[in-house]
């Protein structure tokens, strides 16, 4: 990835570039984005490898997201559990899945400890969200701006593990219908183009939160 002579390579041997997942590094797409297409384009890689600037994009898009501090510290972490409270979730701000990557953070657990658990990596805290359940959105865009929805997709995790994806979701109409507008307000921001996973907790009250996106179909799409 950080080898420009192999990108360049790379680049004059094909048309149009894209990738599989969100970890590759954005610096290896914004160099073959100078040279020809990529889709999607770097910056829905940049947003969505990181769970900060995540966060961050969703809240200027006007999106709802769980409440969140970034962390780099446990001075960080103790200030931001006293904003925030507990239970909370610690998370790395890159590379987790699964599960992997974070911890809960309940009444009378030590910071310091949660954030040894995680190898001291930056981190984000967000909010414990109660949620009644979870259900993701797949978008289609294409190069011409022409959005399509995949019907709503209810997701069942035990351990950390995705267990069971249900299409459609156990949802009424207008719940779905602001679960997509959702991943089509992100996918317009972002200028994407291709098959975008947005993944949303549903609370008692109805209220939708951005827990993740990603520049591909996610383990709730391979349906």
């Amino acid at each position: 990835y950080s080898d420009e002579e192999a990108l360049a390579r790379f680049a004059g041997d094909v048309d149009i570039v894209t990738y599989e997942f969100e970890n590759v590094p954005a610096r290896a797409a914004d160099f073959l984005a100078s040279r020809l297409p990529v889709r999607p384009g770097p910056m829905a890689l940049t947003v969505s490898q990181d769970r900060v600037r995540e966060k961050s994009f969703a809240r200027e898009c006007g999106l709802a997201v769980p409440d969140f501090a970034p962390i780099d510290s446990v001075d960080d972490l103790v200030r931001a559990l006293e904003r925030i409270g507990r239970p909370a979730v610690l998370k790395t701000r890159r590379f987790g899945y699964d599960g992997k990557g974070q911890v809960v953070i309940r009444a009378g657990d030590d910071a310091a400890r949660a954030l040894a658990a995680i190898g001291h990596q930056p981190a984000i805290l967000e909010a414990f969200v109660p949620f009644e359940r979870e259900i993701s959105v797949l978008v289609v865009r294409g190069a011409d701006g022409e959005i399509r929805h995949y019907d709503p997709v209810e997701n069942v995790h035990r351990g950390g593990i995705l267990r069971t994806s249900t299409v459609p979701a156990a949802i009424d109409v207008s719940l779905g219908a602001r679960a997509a507008l959702t991943g089509t307000v992100l996918a317009e921001k972002l200028d994407y183009v291709g098959v975008l996973a947005v993944e949303l907790f549903v609370t008692g009250e109805g209220q939708l939160l951005l827990n993740e996106m990603s520049p591909r179909v996610l383990n709730s799409g391979h349906w």
